[in-house]
Order: structure tokens, then sequence, then C-alpha cells
């Protein structure tokens, strides 16, 4: 009965998976765990009377006792025959989640599904705080409350409109000429927002550092503010980091203490929109992030650029994996990772 259901769920991941193209792909295991995390006890909080449900009696709670916090989820598509060498793992930026990856905002297949196709085995997580990693009591364990992204941040640091074109009305919102996010699907973008906590960095970093030593070796695909993570892993783990597309990082170790020979044998690729230029926070992230990379580069490392304005690709917003063009820049990045020889 059990090797029945575990079928029936591989035929409908296959199918599920077959998206926008012929045929369907051959799975061989869909799965997902918690991994990371430490055990907590709490003592000395009051009861509380909670009714859990709708007609259901009160019932007294008592919120004392021991956790399991600050641990990653992660699931995974592991296929029959893959072309990729390791298993890809895609790891999301700050204030979102795994969603990132999955089907995109307009309701078109996500990376996932295209580096899937591309033959990777691949790995999607939520980090420590987010989606269904969870979250933990704060200020008990979390030492801050969490702080919400509005849609206007969203809408202006993502680099979708100008400073001060975002409005409540979507038919008075200004979009950057020429962008190539779907506008339209802005506010279905909106609805993958999540609390985040701006004092869990430690905590993070320790459930990625676990993440890597469960599910690795593996080549890491990062966004944003998941860079810095990445690249710590790495630091930590050359050994079983294969390789880093850093796309849009806004963080990274300091360079100027940073063992550059430790990451020598770890190709990194980073990946850019369009419009930076335009914000003084995008300037100084890609300033900083240009200083890394060249240290690398002077180590002996790899340190690819891929600027898609170079390419001539105009309007690329901060997420490119979810813009009208993002299958094209996947493409991109598969060609490189099998340049690095990461491809049977």
């Amino acid at each position: 009965m059990r090797h029945a259901w575990k079928l029936a769920l591989l035929g409908i991941a296959a199918a599920a998976l077959a998206g926008c193209s012929t045929g369907a792909l051959q799975v061989a295991d869909v799965g997902s765990y918690h991994v990371g995390g430490r055990a907590v006890t709490l003592s000395g909080l009051p009861e509380k009377e909670l009714v859990f449900t709708p007609g259901a009696p009160p019932l007294k709670f008592d919120p004392n006792g021991d956790f399991e916090v600050e641990g990653l989820y992660a699931r995974y598509t592991r296929l029959a025959n893959p072309a990729g060498r390791y298993p890809l793992l895609l790891w999301h930026g700050g204030g979102l989640s795994g969603v990132t990856w999955e089907t995109k905002p307009d309701g078109q297949p996500g990376w996932e599904n295209h580096f899937l196709r591309a033959g990777w085995d691949v790995y999607v997580s939520d980090a420590v705080e987010r989606g269904r990693a969870s979250w933990a009591r704060y200020p008990e364990i979390f030492k801050s409350e969490p702080f919400f992204r509005p849609k206007k941040e969203g809408w202006e640091l993502f680099r979708i409109g100008e400073t001060g074109s975002y409005d409540t009305d979507p038919a008075k919102r200004r979009a950057l000429p020429g962008t190539q996010f779907p506008v339209a699907s802005f506010d279905q973008f909106a609805k993958q927002s999540i609390p985040r906590w701006s004092t869990n960095d430690a905590a993070t970093q320790a459930a990625y550092d676990a993440y890597v030593q469960k599910a690795c070796p593996c080549v890491i695909v990062v966004h944003s503010q998941g860079g810095n993570f990445a690249f710590n892993s790495a630091l930590r783990y050359p050994d079983k980091v294969k390789a880093i597309v850093a796309v849009e990082t806004s963080g990274s170790p300091n360079p100027e203490t940073t063992d550059f020979a430790r990451l020598k044998g770890v190709p990194m690729l980073w990946v850019w929109g369009d419009n930076l230029e335009r914000y003084p926070f995008w300037a100084r992230i890609t300033a900083q992030q240009e200083n890394f990379r060249q240290r690398l580069i002077a180590a002996g490392g790899t340190g690819d650029r891929l600027l898609l304005p170079e390419l001539g690709w105009r309007g690329n917003s901060h997420m490119l994996m979810m813009d009208r063009n993002s299958d094209a820049i996947a493409e991109r990045v598969d060609q490189w990772l099998a340049k690095q020889g990461l491809k049977r």
C-alpha cells in the first residue's frame, strides 16, 4: 500500500512538472525534511485559556515546555537520470521563502521547473523564520519582533518602479519604462511576502550550514539576502559547495577578513538585472559585491559576472527569476554551470 502511494505521488509530481514542454519528467523521488535548529525549554510563562477551534470548549494552554526551534525546511525533487552532477539548491532572499523559485506570480513555471527540465535534481528551502520552517516565540527565543514589508517597499526596492512611483491603486502605479516584471501580477507577488527578523542571522547561518552538510555536495543558486549565507557556507565547506550562482546578492562576508584561498575551487557567477544606477542603495551593493568578486579572482578563483544589460537585455528587476525573460536568464545560468564541468 505504501509503495503504491509513493508511486502515485511520483506520478502526480511528474505530471504537474510537465509544465510547458512535451513529455513528462522522469522523477525518481520527491520528499522534504527539516534540518538544523536546537532544543529549547521555556518556563515561567503564564497559562492561558483558549478556544482552539469554533464550537470547541475552552482549554487551558500551558506555553511552557520543550520546543524545537530555528530549523530549516527543504523540499526536493530527484530525477531518475539527472544531467547535473550534483543537486541544485535554490536559496531565497529576505522577507521571502522558497516560493520565489516555484510558480511565478503571473502563473508561469518558475526556475524550479526550468532547472528540473534542464536535468538538475532541485531542492527548494525555507530558511529559519520563513514559511514551513516556522517561527518561534519572541523575545524568549527570537530576540526582536518581526517586521513586515509594505508593498511600496517591494515595488521600489526591487526596481519595479522608481521612488515615489507606488500607489495603492494599481492603475496609478508607474513602473519603470520597459520593465520585465509582470506588473499586472505585482499584488499576487506581494502575497509571498513573509515577516522577517533582524536578529536571526546566526541561527539562519547555522541552519544553512547543517543543510549543506546534509544535502551536499551541491550547487547553490542564491538570491539577495541569502548570498551572505551561501558564501559563508562555502567558506566553511569548500569541498561540499561546488559552485555558487549569486543572483542580485545583497551581502557577503567582510572581504578584508575573508580567506579567499578557501574559495579558489568554488566557481562563482554574479547575475545582475537592469537599472542599478538609478538607485543609490543598489549602486552601493554592486560596488561591494564587485570588490568581493575581484578579490576572489585575485586569489586565483573563478568570479564571473552576468550583467544583463551588457547582453542587451533591458528592464530586469531585482526579482529577475520572475521577469518575463527569466527562462532565457536561467538558460544562461545553466550554460555557465555546464562550462564549469558540473553537467554530464
